[in-house]
């Protein structure tokens, strides 16, 4: 699902990416996905395997997958 936020012009989008654990898990995840073009902010949350990410225009689902691969975890799809 892909919503607007209250910052004109960004977009939202939350993944579910599997096997996160822990703090580590989550600012892995964080580092790769804050390097794709045009994202500005990213929030892992290991415990619920939820990933939110704003940028500034919808982001190419493979960008993610293959950012989310990089870390070593799998995307499983859009929440």
């Amino acid at each position: 699902m892909t919503t607007q936020t209250d910052t004109p012009g960004s977009v939202t989008a939350v993944y579910k990416v599997s096997g996160m654990s822990c703090g580590h898990c989550e600012g892995a995840v964080s580092g790769e996905l804050s390097e794709v073009a045009g994202v500005s902010s990213v929030k892992a949350v290991a415990s619920t395997g939820e990933v939110t990410v704003v940028s500034a225009a919808p982001l190419d689902e493979e960008a993610v997958r293959a950012a989310v691969d990089e870390a070593g975890f799998e995307l499983v799809g859009k929440v």
